[in-house]
């Protein structure tokens, strides 16, 4: 029985993919599959990769797909979670690498708690050898997810998907999947796991090594992301109302809207422009009344009177309100 299944898009990662098929190589978990989506990048990825495993014990336990042309990250992970047999699911980025045990510590746990999903620690790592911090989301009682947790996960996560496994019937089950968009795909896929989800575990250990890149997704610069962002949160509140956890998690959502679909596009938006646009702020603020009329009745948002003033800030005094925004934004993990 396969365990774990890992699912990888490769996109232009000739220089780091070796070091990632290293560790995943380096596994201690012993039934895995480890899934390449070959994404038509422009070098020789997909190549590296298989020198890398060419002749190596663990060789059979690695398959390249290979979609008929260019999807994106998030939608090469959704052309992987089909072809996956394992019990859990995990998602690496080729330009990550993990610690050996990673995989084996986080499926272990989660069998022991019987838990839909396990998270470990996150660290940032940089092309110069130096490490950051480790990043993992706000925890809650490990088990069972009760109405309480759920709803203070769905008002303070941050998205960090590659630091957790997810069982695979809950995935499909739930139908959840990354969206075409690309952009906030991440925060996407984790929001509906977190809906969805019946039970948690953690491991406290930063297994996962996050590499921090210029010319990466998260790096570079794109002037009409935000208003991809905006669609991506617009799908998301309809995800919510279809799959019935609207209704019960109304407040919540609805803030979360607030800071990851509002507040979040308009720092996008801040920070791909030499000159924020009003109208820009204006788009963004029509589409928040159409996903959230009634936001100022928000118990949250009433509650927080430093959003109050940034929301106030972004319609009457755009200019102001983009220096404090971006502070607002770094200080609340807003943006992932």
């Amino acid at each position: 029985m396969i365990k774990v299944s890992v699912i990888l898009p490769v996109y232009g990662v000739a220089d780091y993919i070796e070091a990632c098929t290293r560790s995943l190589l380096a596994q201690t978990l012993d039934d895995v599959e480890f899934l390449f989506v070959d994404d038509h990048g422009p070098d020789d990825s997909i190549a590296i990769l298989q020198r890398t495993i060419e002749g190596h014990p663990r060789a059979a336990q690695f398959r390249v797909l290979t979609p008929e042309h260019n999807l994106g990250a998030g939608m090469a992970r959704n052309f992987g979670i089909p072809e996956a047999q394992g019990e859990y699911i995990s998602f690496i980025d080729p330009d990550d690498t993990v610690e050996p045990d990673m995989l084996e510590a986080l499926y272990n746990k989660a069998k022991s708690l019987d838990a839909d999903i396990c998270c470990c620690y996150m660290q940032k790592c940089y092309p110069d050898g130096s490490t950051g911090e480790n990043m993992m989301n706000p925890k809650v009682a490990e088990g069972k997810l009760t109405h309480e947790s759920r709803a203070y996960i769905l008002t303070h996560y941050v998205s960090l998907f590659a630091s957790m496994i997810y069982r695979r019937e809950m995935v499909l089950k739930n139908d959840i999947r990354f969206p075409e968009d690309r952009a906030a795909d991440d925060s996407f896929f984790v929001s509906c796991v977190w809906m969805k989800a019946a039970s948690v575990a953690y491991v406290d250990k930063p297994f996962y090594h996050y590499l921090i890149r210029p010319g990466s997704v998260t790096t570079t610069m794109q002037s009409d992301k935000y208003r991809k962002r905006l669609a991506v949160f617009g799908k998301l509140m309809t995800y919510a109302k279809e799959h019935g956890a609207y209704d019960e998690f109304k407040a919540e959502l609805d803030y979360m809207y607030l800071k990851k679909g509002y507040l979040s596009s308009v720092a996008n938006h801040v920070r791909n422009s030499k000159k924020p646009s009003k109208a820009a702020f204006d788009e963004i603020y029509a589409e928040l009344l159409k996903q959230v009329p009634d936001y100022k009745a928000n118990k949250y948002y009433r509650g927080n009177k430093v959003m109050q003033i940034l929301v106030w800030l972004l319609t009457h005094c755009p200019s102001l309100a983009s220096v404090a925004l971006r502070w607002y934004i770094k200080k609340n993990n807003i943006i992932s």
